[in-house]
């Protein structure tokens, strides 16, 4: 595959990773960084992630490929001004809520330059310094409303995922969002929450976190999540957050009332339930 010159706006975790990726694989010819923090600017040079970091305007017309690493919320805002000045280059996002973002973009008259995609992966930590060598290695990526996207855009994106070692699923934007509140968006709420309650109880017991043990802290990693990220994916993704959230309360109050009236026969039942989340997840 020819070597490309990409830019990649937003340098942090997905951004940087992609870059180290990018750069191993052969896909780049130069990869141009654009920052709104000085500071995660200079570091994205000094770790080699980027060639150059550049305004926004100069990237855009300095590249072939364009990849969005940056929040949700300024993305809807950003891809449609992005559109704007492109011409035969690529745009990709890569970011966790879809639905919004397609309806920002769907009557813009180069919306088939544009491909959306979520790759399945991420940590807890952010900025240029958080970027993982192989981090998208056998993970999943969505592709969402592939048939609104030019078949050139769409087959060069698919290669590059498939070069990085990552599996490719296709999906409705809608049901897109609607399965990352089950497997995703669920899970870092669970997560802050779970932080919060012994945070609390610490105040009381400065033991807890002695006792902490490897289970806890994969429980509750997710709780070191950046906010400037996470609100903005749960204020675009609210309503199937909302579902899912409630369905989670309701299993919680079952836990809750067999502990209350000691009905120790369905308290297994419902641990033997979960078990049978093994079929998905070895």
């Amino acid at each position: 595959m020819e070597r490309k010159r990409i830019a990649i706006i937003g340098i942090g975790l997905i951004g940087g990773s992609l870059a180290l990726q990018l750069n191993e694989k052969g896909f780049a010819s130069k990869i141009i960084g654009v920052e709104a923090s000085e500071e995660h600017a200079k570091k994205a040079l000094e770790l080699g992630l980027v060639d150059e970091v550049l305004p926004l305007d100069e990237a855009i017309a300095g590249a072939d490929v364009i990849f969005l690493a940056i929040p949700v919320d300024k993305m809807v805002g950003l891809l449609p001004s992005i559109l704007d000045k492109v011409e035969k280059q690529i745009v990709i996002d890569m970011g966790s809520t879809k639905d919004l973002l397609l309806k920002a973009v769907a009557d813009h008259p180069r919306r088939k330059r544009y491909v959306a995609t979520h790759p399945m992966w991420g940590t807890e930590y952010s900025g240029p310094a958080a970027a993982v060598k192989g981090a998208f290695e056998n993970k999943a990526v969505i592709f969402c409303n592939e048939s609104d996207s030019d078949a050139d855009a769409l087959a060069w994106t698919r290669d590059m995922y498939k070069g990085i070692g990552m599996h490719l699923l296709s999906m409705e934007a809608e049901s897109h969002d609607l399965h990352a509140a089950y497997v995703s968006h669920i899970s870092h709420i669970t997560s802050f929450a779970l932080a919060n309650t012994v945070l609390e109880k610490e105040k009381e017991d400065d033991a807890i976190f002695e006792m902490a043990s490897a289970g806890f802290e994969s429980t509750v990693r997710l709780a070191k999540s950046n906010p400037a990220m996470w609100v903005p994916i749960l204020m675009q993704n609210k309503e199937n957050v909302l579902d899912v959230l409630n369905e989670h309360i309701s299993q919680l109050r079952k836990f809750k009332s067999c502990l209350e009236k000691e009905n120790w026969d369905y308290l297994s039942e419902l641990i033997s339930g979960a078990n049978k989340i093994k079929k998905i997840i070895r």
